[in-house]
């Protein structure tokens, strides 16, 4: 037990957006005692993700082609193997945030900046590579995805790695950038009194959003993608 909730620890909670973790997920969430949960959604891509009537993704006109390639792909994925949709998973969150009578955060860069930011600090190679991978994985069969993901579960520190030696803009973007920005949000909470808050990311901000709030100072518990896909819910265990 905690002498207050502010010295509770921060869960961070690590997910796939195209995997259907909604049983695991209320079983974590709904065991625990909360005062807020966060997800990594800015408010226009909640309006999309939340929305009862998501538009087409690829839809919008003023997003780069590597952007609309990969969104399609996400889609279809997580119809395949999902929870019927891309994002199922914040979806989860933020209904059972609203079952407990929780208030619900966003804690992510707004998704147009993050973009700019991102096509700025891309080199050419990696924009080919972004837009040959997104052409490609409109045809990969969803079980071959599947397999990757049990791969990423044994060694997802090595998957990161190859990440930052392949797309090393992509990586200080949307990965190192938003990790610094997410953890301000997060101890902006525990200063405004939400103690125990419990955050759903993707499971490849999981260390590097641990390690940031810890230098800020904040006590951290982590369930991994790992952990929450899981036969059981995952136990407690703080980091």
């Amino acid at each position: 037990m905690y002498a207050s909730t502010t010295q509770s620890p921060v869960l961070l909670i690590g997910a796939a957006h195209v995997v259907d973790l909604e049983a695991p997920l209320r079983a974590t969430l709904g065991g625990r005692s909360l005062d807020a949960v966060a997800i990594e959604l800015d408010p226009e891509r909640a309006d999309v993700v939340l929305s009862e009537n998501p538009p087409e993704p690829g839809a919008r006109p003023n997003v780069p082609l590597f952007v609309r390639l990969w969104s399609v792909l996400q889609k279809r994925l997580g119809e395949q193997i999902g929870g019927g949709m891309a994002g199922a998973e914040m979806r989860t969150a933020a209904q059972v945030a609203k079952e407990l009578g929780l208030p619900l955060f966003l804690i992510d860069d707004p998704i147009r900046e993050t973009l700019g930011r991102l096509v700025r600090s891309m080199s050419f190679k990696e924009r080919v590579s972004l837009v040959v991978g997104g052409i490609v994985g409109l045809f990969v069969p969803a079980r071959w995805v599947e397999d990757q993901l049990e791969d990423y579960n044994e060694t997802p520190e090595q998957y990161l790695a190859q990440v930052r030696e392949a797309y090393p803009a992509v990586a200080r973007v949307l990965l190192d950038d938003r990790n610094e920005h997410m953890a301000d949000r997060l101890t902006d909470l525990r200063n405004r009194g939400y103690g125990r808050v419990a955050s759903v990311v993707g499971d490849a901000h999981l260390p590097g959003l641990a390690a940031a709030l810890k230098r800020r100072g904040v006590p951290v518990e982590t369930v991994s993608f790992a952990q929450l896909r899981g036969p059981k819910a995952p136990s407690t265990g703080s980091s």
